[in-house]
């Protein structure tokens, strides 16, 4: 057991599994005392069960931890709320917000319905969105706090998830804002995009097209990126050590960690008063457009 995080209290949401989990462990293993939140359900977001949070609970106990359990859901205010008032109940305060729940309902856009797409932003982008917005009450009042958020290079987009990438990319926006509003009271916010070998990126759907498709070696890929090796650059955004570190977005997985920039101008075309109709057909191709590849050009019919 370290001590870096000694006196801490951390809620991690998501925490039962995976990447969540590993978190958690890690944030344990460091000296904090944890909320491990799950509501314990399957990937889609069905159903629900004490077992997942309760067994990272008697985990971080037989290390010497302290822990409590919590089986809120983040997608409803009174839930996320909970959660926070959870970490109040059990030790008194909170300094550190892992947002780490998510589910799928992956589909292709021309498919996907209203509810499927409304449900994976509930959990993602509004749970972040409820959890941070409690917690922030607190860390304004005592002018301390580290909020990490889960994004994904899915936000980057990927097929089948417009639901997903939108909520993870979404994420990314109001973390930079958090940051801004928060950073005054000694507060920081950062966001990572984690890959892993988790439930959610090992499903059967995958393996199954992965098998399919003879492209095996990309599961032996995901299987080889441990959801556990996220944790350690969690527990370093969560301490005093990252105190400058504010508003950013890493990319982390097993043996590889990497800054993302951060979105530039990296062309520009200008004059007096407003562009007419004719002079963008003619300047945007030639000075803005003109070397852009197509990344998902049409098939040939």
């Amino acid at each position: 057991m370290g001590d870096r995080l000694k006196g801490k209290v951390a809620v991690v949401t998501g925490s039962g599994g995976g990447i969540g989990r590993g978190e958690a462990l890690a944030l344990a293993s460091e000296g904090a005392k944890v909320v491990v939140n799950d509501v314990g359900a399957a990937v889609t977001g069905a159903g629900s069960s004490s077992r997942p949070a309760d067994a990272v609970v008697t985990e971080i106990k037989a290390m010497g931890g302290e822990a409590v359990a919590n089986y809120d859901s983040v997608s409803v205010k009174e839930g996320a709320e909970n959660i926070i008032k959870t970490a109040l109940n059990a030790f008194g305060k909170l300094d550190i917000l892992v947002n780490n729940a998510g589910i799928l309902r992956d589909r292709m856009i021309f498919n996907m319905s209203d509810e499927e797409f409304d449900s994976v932003i509930k959990v993602h982008l509004y749970g972040t969105f409820y959890c941070t917005r409690a917690a922030c009450v607190l860390f304004r009042q005592q002018r301390s706090g580290r909020i990490i958020c889960t994004s994904s290079i899915s936000g980057l987009g990927n097929r089948g998830q417009s639901n997903y990438s939108a909520a993870k990319e979404g994420i990314v926006g109001l973390v930079r804002t958090v940051a801004l509003e928060m950073g005054r009271y000694g507060v920081t916010c950062n966001s990572i995009r984690p890959n892993a070998g988790t439930r959610m990126t090992l499903s059967d759907d995958m393996r199954q097209a992965a098998q399919r498709t003879g492209n095996l070696g990309l599961v032996q890929m995901m299987e080889a990126l441990k959801p556990e090796d996220i944790a350690p650059m969690v527990v370093w955004l969560a301490s005093d050590a990252a105190a400058n570190v504010n508003g950013r977005n890493f990319f982390v997985q097993t043996g590889r960690i990497a800054l993302f920039s951060e979105p530039t101008q990296i062309k520009s075309i200008t004059k007096q008063g407003g562009f007419t109709i004719d002079e963008l057909f003619k300047l945007v191709p030639e000075q803005l457009t003109g070397d852009l590849v197509n990344p998902a050009p049409p098939e040939a019919k």
